[in-house]
């Protein structure tokens, strides 16, 4: 049988914390639609990790979270700018483009993840014309596709000429809890001009549930029917929220994420194969040839081989000192 310890860290399963929080939530009667006091006291633990006033809401899954927060910012003769690997332009089956109707995606260059500065420069300084999708919004992921984490310095580099241009910003924080274990301060978020952030809970050890944190509140007028249409107001909307608070209420989200960082810095110290990007958070990118990937499946590890052609071992909250033991010790044989 496969082992899918490190094929993702979706494969993790939830963190007691969240499923207590669950439990407790599972008890009464409350009102509907995510205007219950469970969905309050999620989005305050949102706003209290954030130190910032924001209107939050919960949806059930990242891509939903990314494509109706970018739908927010453009309209459907416009384009998103986004690092080329980045999941909203190769992961998400044209969802941002679906619920922006007929938003465009323009992919930048980067190494490991990164947008390079030089390359958003070309795409912001082409004139408008009728015959393109011209730029309205950057997307920036943090940590990103690649395990590497954008610093703040960095980010508002590439933020302060996007903004000068007028266009608005999201952040995708699929696994923002790794970037704050790997150093990033999130109470600084606030600070960079991000319009709209998505805070990951699934990859973090959730249950499926994302945060989107509105920060421009100009943007949150008629969000919750921009939810309804898009079969993400469910009307017990209280179990997205309460991974959050078993999460958030306490120092899980860090110290979980934390721990699948460590992990993944464990594992990179026993590899055997070439590293292709920098072990910065909780993923590990490796050189490695067709066969004996092949003969890495038949041992019973299962991992993808990734966008660039690496192959990519992810640790979670869940990953442990002793499985990432066998593994190394299954990669040395391969060898």
């Amino acid at each position: 049988m496969a082992r899918y310890d490190f094929a993702s860290d979706n494969a993790a399963p939830a963190a007691p914390e969240a499923m207590a929080a669950l439990v407790a939530a599972n008890s009464g009667f409350t009102p509907g639609y995510g205007s219950d006091p469970i969905s309050a006291r999620g989005a305050d633990a949102v706003r209290k990790l954030l130190d910032a006033d924001a209107e939050v809401r919960f949806v059930a899954s990242g891509t939903a979270a990314n494509s109706l927060a970018l739908a927010a910012l453009c309209r459907p003769f416009e384009a998103v700018l986004a690092h080329e690997h980045a999941h909203v332009c190769t992961d998400e089956t044209g969802a941002p483009g679906f619920f922006g109707q007929g938003m465009g995606l323009v992919g930048l260059t980067g190494a490991s993840g990164r947008i390079d500065l030089a390359a958003l420069a070309g795409p912001l300084g082409e004139r408008d014309v009728a015959h393109r999708q011209s730029p309205a919004a950057l997307s920036l992921t943090n940590a990103t596709e690649y395990g590497t984490v954008y610093s703040h310095e960095a980010l508002a580099a590439l933020i302060a000429p996007a903004k000068a241009k007028g266009l608005g910003v999201h952040l995708d924080g699929a696994r923002l809890a790794n970037a704050a274990a790997a150093g990033f301060d999130l109470t600084r978020i606030k600070h960079l001009a991000v319009d709209i952030l998505v805070v990951g809970g699934t990859k973090a050890g959730m249950s499926p549930s994302e945060a989107v944190v509105i920060f421009d509140r100009k943007l949150a007028h008629r969000f919750d029917a921009r939810l309804k249409q898009a079969g993400q107001l469910p009307s017990k909307g209280r179990f997205y929220a309460a991974p959050f608070i078993g999460m958030l209420e306490g120092d899980a989200f860090v110290e979980r994420a934390a721990h699948a960082n460590a992990m993944a810095r464990r594992l990179a110290g026993l590899m055997p194969f070439p590293l292709r990007h920098p072990v910065e958070a909780n993923a590990v990118f490796v050189e490695m040839d067709e066969a004996t990937l092949r003969r890495l499946h038949a041992s019973g590890w299962f991992v993808y081989r990734f966008l660039d052609g690496s192959v990519r071992f992810m640790c979670s909250w869940a990953t442990t000192p002793d499985a990432v033991d066998e593994l190394g010790a299954a990669l040395a044989a391969l060898t």
